[in-house]
């Protein structure tokens, strides 16, 4: 791996999404609006008290995972990765390229959707909220470098899609965000414990509730950054230069043309 050449990655992601407003939209607009939603749906109420913090881990997460993913896959379908691996580029420079582009954009969605969380919904923050910023910027690149894992195992966008009833949607469910964990039945707890979304949301919901001290804060940013070194490693081994046709090719017919006559 060489620091030139994943820099030049990561500025070139970042020069592509810079000419996309839609990209742009969705990466800073999108979950901060989802989180406004949730505030209004449960206005004069204590719910999104309770459920907010999550709420900041859930959105950002869920967002960066479809476009880091299908971002990648792209890059693979129209042969951009196959060229680009031609040269002088590793798969680790690639790899880490995106999680750098992806990461400095997941800094800018975190600041915007926990500022938005605390002065526009009037989410209440007892502990210190840049540490809540670094939890929310450390779970959205654990997102991204999910999203990375599973493009290398998908051939299409509605490929990637499918990985979320495999990756994502058993963090939600069993996330803490609709019931606490310590509610869960035990074996639903024991495997809760080994989802990175969960430590996200506990740490999280310790920074509102200021329950727990830096250090408590320090160790789930470990395991969630674990987590992520560990899907960003999987992700270059199994990064393929190019996705392969679903379909073998169609034989070509043999016609006059070709200078055989039809029986």
């Amino acid at each position: 791996m060489n620091p030139t050449r994943t820099l030049a990655t990561a500025g070139r992601v970042l020069t592509q999404i810079r000419h996309d407003p839609r990209t742009i939209g969705l990466l800073v607009v999108v979950p901060s609006l989802l989180i406004g939603l949730v505030a209004w749906i449960f206005t004069d109420t204590p719910v999104f008290a309770t459920i907010g913090p999550a709420i900041v881990a859930l959105f950002p997460f869920i967002v960066m995972f479809l476009v880091t993913s299908i971002t990648t896959l792209r890059e693979r379908r129209t042969g951009t990765l196959e060229r680009l691996l031609s040269m002088p580029l590793g798969r680790g420079d690639f790899i880490l390229g995106y999680t750098l582009a992806f990461g400095l954009l997941a800094i800018v969605q975190s600041l915007v959707a926990v500022g938005y969380a605390v002065w526009v919904c009037g989410l209440e923050i007892k502990g210190d909220p840049w540490l809540m910023v670094a939890v929310a910027v450390t779970d959205a690149v654990l997102g991204s470098t999910l999203g990375l894992f599973a493009s290398a195992f998908a051939r299409t966008e509605f490929q990637v899609v499918q990985f979320m009833p495999v990756i994502v949607f058993p963090q939600i469910l069993l996330g803490g965000i609709f019931i606490p964990r310590d509610q869960l039945p035990d074996g639903l707890r024991q495997i809760s414990d080994w989802l990175p979304l969960s430590h996200a949301v506990d740490a999280l919901n310790a920074v509102s509730t200021g329950s727990h001290d830096a250090a408590y804060i320090g160790g789930q940013l470990l395991i969630i950054g674990g987590f992520a070194v560990a899907a960003v490693v999987v992700g270059a081994l199994t990064l393929q230069r190019r996705t392969p046709s679903p379909q073998p090719p169609i034989p070509e017919l043999c016609t006059p043309e070709h200078g055989v006559s039809r029986a």
